[in-house]
């Protein structure tokens, strides 16, 4: 079975950053693309970054502030989240943008003032 546990979010101001980080199990991470997906209150989940082999790809609206990577002896995909926004508030997950019947907990990302 196939588990991802993303952590990193929390509270920050406009402005700032942080770094989210998903470990997966049962899964060989670069084997696959693996993507960074948020669902914001009263949204559907939209898919923010992805990475496959050689290529990287963001959604417009993060495009230069959001950094998508993967650390394949870790088996762990980050999201280096600079310049946050309020409207980047949401629950962040992860996982291989093929398999898509497992999905993580989460990790909340709020930025406010």
């Amino acid at each position: 079975q196939v588990q991802y546990v993303e952590s990193g979010g929390g509270l920050v101001q406009p402005g700032g950053s942080l770094r989210l980080s998903c470990v997966a199990s049962g899964i060989i991470l670069s084997n696959f693309a693996m993507g960074w997906y948020r669902q914001a209150p009263g949204k559907q989940r939209e898919l923010v970054a992805f990475i496959t082999r050689g290529d990287t790809n963001y959604l417009d609206s993060v495009k230069g502030r959001f950094t998508i990577s993967r650390d394949n002896a870790e088996n762990t995909v980050y999201l280096q989240m600079n310049s946050l926004k309020p409207e980047d508030t949401a629950v962040y997950y992860c996982r291989a943008t093929m398999i898509s019947q497992y999905w993580g907990q989460g990790t909340q990302v709020t930025v406010s003032s």
